[in-house]
């Protein structure tokens, strides 16, 4: 089924997807820019960051990267904008920027 799933990309019409294709082939997500469908940008401000992590688990698409337990930019390529991350930041470390 792997292969099949390397073959859809933005333009294969929802005609020839699978139903349920997520079931079939897990973690297809990486293979798509989803952070396209972004209207609003977190703005990661390092220099007021306390590496306190709280954003990480927060995060409902997995795009804020840590290396050696530390916090990094954003993965702007699966971020959709949504916000959660800055309400959660209790140092103001984010803040949403209109605009991709």
């Amino acid at each position: 089924m792997r292969s099949d799933v390397n073959k859809i990309n933005e333009q294969t019409p929802y005609q020839d997807l699978t139903e349920g294709l997520q079931m079939f082939a897990s973690a297809t997500s990486v293979e798509f820019n989803t952070g396209e469908w972004r209207t609003d940008t977190p703005v990661y401000l390092k220099d007021k960051c306390k590496q306190c992590l709280l954003c990480v688990p927060t995060c409902p698409d997995s795009s804020i990267p840590v290396v050696n337990k530390k916090r990094l930019d954003f993965d702007y390529d699966h971020c959709k904008g949504c916000g959660i991350c800055a309400k959660n930041c209790p140092f103001g470390a984010i803040v949403m920027r209109e605009g991709r």
